[in-house]
């Protein structure tokens, strides 16, 4: 895309930013609680236009290459990222659940569930790509010094003689097994000769040679035609490659490097922007500063002199509110009575205050506003061919500096006043942030995180959400909510600090689902979609690391510090349940699994917006824990049943074309998606790494897969759910039972968390009103 193609881009995202700003005011007016459901659909659209506002900022924030635009659409970025979390919170609090049903609202708008998917700004890793490389060479060396010797321990010492006896017996057994398959061919040539020279040739006339040979060549046309209007018919409805894949993939390649060479300009454009930010602030100081100065020490003037008129008019109005209030003290007997009439009817109405429902104010509409308006004010009308080259505008920026060069002075003129901000008490203070990274890196409580992107956690979208809804029946989160849900208290909150700063603060997020659904995945996604450092704070990690009562405190006390430090960071804590536990177990009671439990709650009340500081935990059994106690650190509990059959259509279709291998016409993903039902997204890869071996990837040519091949590793990666055992490979059942289960009791445990309860609380009303409702409408029938 060409620049006028971006500002087009930028130009009609305005539009719609101006239409949902005048959408603002109306959400703020209070609504009565039996307009739920439409008060629930305004928010949803509402933030389902955000989205794609996000995702239009973000797209010419990454390839605008003017300096100015850029800062301005920064700022609209980052509000309308916060306006989303905004909202997403807002959905929570009306819905009472932490995935709300937005499939009705996505049909009425005619939008796709592509369109629900959350936009990672790309600028939270290119802007900080220097600082995490830095970061992993650092890492890198402090754990080459760890372990020198493990790579020379690694390599086992052979003598030559023994290696070459070892070659020879590889190569002898290559070489048997293929004098084996050539005998067998020459076995199976000389038993169908055999079998011809004993059944003898069948003799056919003319006509039947050639009515065989027509049969046989007609119905391989017919077949090869059949085939290849099936495959034209699947590329026209997208559900296979079209054949010019080729020639798009060339032309996907091209326009990723124009948006590299965009980058570059980029920053050659940010450098002289600078420098001509500098070289002006120094020109209107010296030239402008002392007018400045003046005209200001005239303002102050005028100001004492009207004070001190308005002053001499404030006694005289005090003088005369005096005698006004005498009167009314002679009145008050009388308005006694009325006010106490008043105060019943006030009573009435607080039952309809609190049946109401209302959006809180928002912390970046006025940011929103602001960049809007500074958009229609400087850039909607300026003409494209002023800068062509897209240099900074003079003009703009000699307006901007001297507004700040304005402020500076007025600055100098008042007195700094001292704030009274308490702050923690440093247990290190003679420690520098060095020393302390590498001592975490030796004790292994920072650990170098994985690479694994967000949307490589695949799953589907909950199609039937607002149909279960009416059907009273409670729909379950899919694993496209629990990606969007990370994406949305996790990601979009640790990449930047202007979001963080804004959005409603979360310190915690809880995983809680079943072994296997990809928790840890979601952790390292986290820390890869947002440059962050990864501790462990599991207790299984801190087993025999700073021992003691200060010892815990110690650790705590840095691993936060280091943390805030090097923002942005992923503090991680598998098994959390173990932190709560009701009763420790014998075989945990070494490990003292409590002793962080204070301190841990206190770090994380310590941390305030721009802290890009987040606690995620990891559990697959939370009954075992507190849950008061559970649920006063962990802020937001992402509960994570097993996937529904769309999200394993998808999965068993990723993960093989994953292997190297394009599924084909025969392998059916429905029936596999059908009987792995129960079955965790660990089980299905565990069963696709154990069928997919090398021998079988061999095969493929000539051998295609089936959906039948994989029904002893399903059943073999399921036993697993059973505690062991052997499981027959025709039974898939007896796992599905086992996990189902489990999930009813992480369910039943989940319905017992605040949000949980409320959620209950809200249905049972619903449910208690419509009876009434029933009741009224046969008394009437009577």
């Amino acid at each position: 895309m060409s620049e006028g193609a971006y500002q087009r881009l930028w130009e009609s995202s305005h539009v719609i930013l101006q239409e949902l700003l005048d959408q603002e005011q109306p959400l703020l007016e209070p609504v009565p609680y039996r307009e739920r459901q439409s008060f629930q659909y305004r928010l949803a659209s509402l933030y389902l236009h955000y989205l794609g506002l996000l995702r239009r900022f973000d797209t010419v924030y990454d390839q605008m290459v003017q300096p100015q635009k850029r800062r301005l659409l920064r700022r609209l970025l980052d509000g309308v990222a916060g306006r989303v979390l905004e909202l997403k919170d807002e959905l929570v609090r009306a819905d009472l659940c932490e995935n709300p049903c937005l499939d009705r609202v996505l049909q009425n708008l005619k939008l796709t569930p592509a369109d629900l998917e959350v936009p990672i700004p790309k600028y939270f890793l290119l802007e900080q790509s220097t600082a995490v490389r830095e970061r992993g060479l650092i890492l890198a060396k402090i754990l080459s010094r760890l372990e020198p010797e493990s790579s020379q321990k690694s390599f086992i010492g052979m003598h030559r003689t023994e290696a070459i006896i070892l070659v020879q017996k590889a190569e002898r057994a290559r070489q048997g097994r293929l004098r084996a398959t050539f005998m067998r061919e020459i076995r199976r040539d000389e038993e169908q000769d055999r079998r011809i020279r004993e059944d003898g040739w069948h003799k056919f006339s003319q006509c039947q040679a050639a009515v065989t040979i027509q049969k046989v060549w007609k119905g391989y046309l017919q077949r090869k035609r059949t085939q290849q209007d099936r495959r034209t018919e699947m590329e026209f409805i997208g559900m296979l490659p079209s054949p010019n894949q080729v020639e798009h993939l060339s032309i996907i390649s091209q326009a990723c490097l124009w948006e590299d060479v965009r980058r570059l300009r980029q920053v050659e454009k940010e450098e002289e922007f600078q420098a001509a930010m500098v070289k002006a602030h120094d020109s209107l100081a010296e030239t402008e500063g002392p007018d400045m100065k003046e005209k200001m020490k005239e303002q102050i003037r005028q100001w004492f002199i009207e004070c001190q008129s308005v002053r001499m008019e404030l006694e005289m109005q005090v003088q005369e509110n005096k005698k006004k209030e005498q009167e009314k003290s002679k009145e008050k007997g009388k308005d006694e009575k009325k006010k106490n009439k008043k105060g019943k009817e006030e009573k009435a109405k607080k039952g309809e205050v609190d049946a109401v429902l209302q959006v809180l104010p928002s912390k970046c509409i006025p940011m929103i506003s602001a960049g809007h308006e500074e958009y229609l004010n400087t850039w909607k009308n300026q003409c494209e061919s002023i800068h062509p080259s897209q240099n900074y505008d003079s003009e703009t920026l000699r307006e901007e500096k001297r507004k700040e060069v304005e402020l500076e002075i007025r600055i100098q003129k008042t007195p700094g006043k001292k704030t009274g901000k308490k702050k923690e008490k440093d247990l290190t203070p003679n420690r520098s942030v060095e020393s302390l990274y590498e001592e975490l890196v030796i004790s292994g409580l920072l650990r170098k995180s994985e690479s694994v992107a967000l949307k490589d956690y695949v799953g589907d979208f909950q199609y039937l959400g607002s149909a279960l809804s009416l059907a009273k029946k409670l729909p379950t989160p899919s694993l496209f909510d629990i990606r969007q849900n990370v994406a949305l208290y996790a990601v979009l909150r640790l990449g930047s600090p202007d979001i963080h700063a804004m959005a409603p603060l979360i310190r915690s997020i809880l995983l809680v689902g079943p072994s296997g659904m990809g928790k840890k995945m979601l952790v390292k996604a986290v820390c890869t979609e947002t440059g962050a450092n990864l501790f462990d704070l599991s207790p299984g990690n801190l087993l025999g690391k700073y021992p003691g009562r200060n010892g815990a405190q110690m650790m705590v006390h840095i691993v936060f510090k280091v943390a805030r430090l090097l923002q942005p960071s992923v503090i991680w804590i598998g098994n959390a349940e173990k932190n709560f536990y009701k009763k420790i177990p014998k075989e945990d009671r070494e490990m003292d699994p409590k002793r962080i439990k204070k301190d841990l709650t206190k770090a994380l009340r310590l941390l305030t917006p721009g802290d890009r500081v987040m606690l995620i935990g990891t559990t697959s059994q939370p009954q075992l824990a507190e849950i008061r106690g559970l649920c006063r650190v962990y802020e937001r509990i992402l509960f994570m049943p097993r996937p529904d059959y769309a999200s394993r259509c998808v999965l068993w279709k990723r993960m093989i074309e994953a292997r190297g291998v394009q599924p084909t016409q025969h392998l059916d993903i429905s029936a596999l998606a059908k009987v792995s039902d129960g079955y965790t997204p660990g089980h299905i890869l565990q069963a696709i790494q154990s069928m997919l071996s090398e021998r079988r990837l061999l095969q493929l040519s000539k051998r295609p897969l089936v959906a039948c091949e994989f029904l002893g590793q399903l059943a073999e990666a399921g036993s697993s759910i059973q505690g062991g055992g052997g499981v027959p490979e025709e039974s898939v059942h007896p796992p599905r039972m086992a996990l189902g289960a489990q999930e009813r009791g992480l369910q039943d445990w989940y319905f017992k968390t605040p949000l949980g309860k409320k959620s209950v609380k809200h249905r049972m009303d619903q449910l208690e009103a419509e009876e009434a409702k029933l009741a009224k409408e046969k008394k009437k029938r009577k």
